[in-house]
């Protein structure tokens, strides 16, 4: 019924991996066997690619595809700091590849702690179902989309969506292809994160979007709090680990899998998860895999 899209390059090839056996927890042995994996790649190496796949395998996947692609020409990179353009990949799903009704896109840069699958139960068919940004909540009181608030004014005010983890009918995602390539066509000058304001650019226009709770995309703050207090004035909730979280967002610059990031409680539940990755992957004769300076 469903498959879970990854886009990775070789720098996230080992956060890819062990996003892959998240997933795969998440889910009971008979769901993995009916479920299916897309991959998405600029420049997988064959070998790589075949890691992938006997991964997959192993862990009871039922079905595994990876694809060469290249993003929207019309891309913009604002912020290219710690982020490639394989961010925009997750447009390139086609429906022909994913062979599955359903698609739920996850970033690499996550701890999947649940069944990513339950928001699919109240999402309809011209909907995109996201998470709203815990950064950026709100249009016009946030960074992003930097001035469509005083050239919009009605939408100042409206949800601003995260694009780490989205879920959405086949059918659906050519139109919302189109939408973000109009948004970087004719709005390029509210671009400031990438394709996740352009994103939402469309998201805005059309309204076909699906709120969905919290705890499906919940990031990870720790790690901004051991360099300042900023994120209490932002962020809404307690910034103590969420066990009830389904999925753990390690967004920003510093990863869990690097050896200079803070060792926060979920740094270190991501690390022993990784560690345990690693493991499995090792079994399969990979060798020279491991991130560098990963702990």
């Amino acid at each position: 019924m469903y498959a879970f899209g990854l886009c990775i390059d070789q720098q996230y090839l080992v956060p890819g991996l062990a996003a892959l056996c998240g997933l795969a927890d998440g889910l009971t042995p008979a769901a993995r066997r009916s479920a299916a994996v897309r991959v998405l790649t600029l420049d997988l190496t064959r070998t790589q690619a075949l890691l992938f796949s006997d991964l997959a395998k192993r862990r009871g996947f039922g079905s595994f595809d990876i694809r060469r692609c290249v993003p929207l020409r019309t891309l913009r990179m604002a912020d290219a700091s710690y982020i490639s353009i394989t961010t925009y990949l997750r447009f390139e799903f086609t429906r022909a590849f994913v062979r599955r009704p359903y698609l739920i896109y996850v970033d690499a840069d996550v701890l999947v702690q649940g069944d990513l699958t339950v928001p699919l139960g109240s999402l309809r068919p011209d909907e995109t179902g996201a998470v709203r940004d815990e950064f950026n909540p709100t249009v016009g009181a946030c960074p992003a989309l930097p001035g469509a608030a005083e050239r919009w004014p009605h939408l100042r005010g409206r949800p601003y969506f995260n694009a780490g983890v989205l879920w959405l009918h086949t059918e659906h995602m050519p139109r919302v292809r189109r939408g973000v390539e109009h948004a970087l066509t004719h709005t390029r000058r509210h671009i400031l994160h990438n394709d996740q304001d352009a994103l939402n650019l469309w998201l805005l226009r059309s309204g076909r979007v699906r709120p969905v709770t919290g705890g499906f995309n919940r990031f990870e703050v720790g790690r901004f709090l051991e360099r300042g207090n900023w994120v209490r004035r932002v962020v809404m909730r307690s910034p103590k680990p969420d066990p009830a979280a389904t999925l753990v967002h390690f967004v920003g610059p510093e990863k869990p899998w690097q050896a200079d990031c803070p060792a926060t409680e979920d740094v270190v539940e991501y690390r022993r998860h990784l560690a345990g990755v690693m493991r499995q992957v090792r079994r399969l004769g990979a060798v020279g895999v491991e991130p560098a300076g990963v702990r």
